[in-house]
């Protein structure tokens, strides 16, 4: 019987534990260091999807990828075309009409892309948000982001080789 299936309740939630810590420290140790953001909120769901469901179409590195990028460029967009990309945040500035259309529209692209990509990753829908929202809106920010993500999934697929998990390098296994 594989190992992923004949195992104890406690061995995965430990290694869902470690796996997420050594992921937040590594991108969060480089933030620190470089005073950029490195760590960001949907970093923490997809971090959780490659720990918890490593062979999960979802958790791959394909579908991580493709999915921050495609939303932290469709959240650039919609920040440019609602004129809204040199505002504060909505955080510091309200929500507006215009904000809203920004965010509704950033999350309908990323949904749609990676539907027509056939590249799901749901925190790719927080990550659109938080740029339509302008809480990361400058393209040095996003660079860093999409480096972020690429480090946290590197960490991530080094951290489930060293556990004995496989998870693919870009091809999706199939369902079933």
């Amino acid at each position: 019987m594989p190992a992923e299936i004949d195992e104890t309740p406690s061995r995965p939630a430990v290694r869902a534990f470690a796996g997420s810590a050594i992921a937040v420290v590594v991108a969060g140790t480089v933030a620190m260091l470089t005073r950029q953001p490195w760590l960001f909120p949907s970093l923490g769901p997809a971090i959780m999807l490659h720990v918890e469901q490593p062979r999960k179409p979802e958790s791959s590195p394909r579908n991580t990828l493709i999915g921050h990028l495609v939303a932290l460029l469709a959240g650039y967009a919609l920040l440019l075309l609602t004129g809204l990309a040199d505002h504060p945040s909505a955080l510091q500035e309200g929500v507006s009409v215009p904000r809203i259309v920004a965010a509704a529209g950033s999350l309908a692209v990323t949904a749609l892309v990676l539907v027509l990509l056939r590249a799901a990753h749901p925190p790719a829908g927080a990550t659109t948000l938080i740029v339509s929202l302008g809480l990361l809106h400058t393209p040095t920010q996003l660079v860093i982001a999409l480096a972020a993500v690429l480090l946290v999934t590197v960490v991530d697929l080094l951290f489930n080789r060293a556990a004995g998990r496989q998870m693919p390098l870009w091809s999706v296994p199939k369902e079933g």
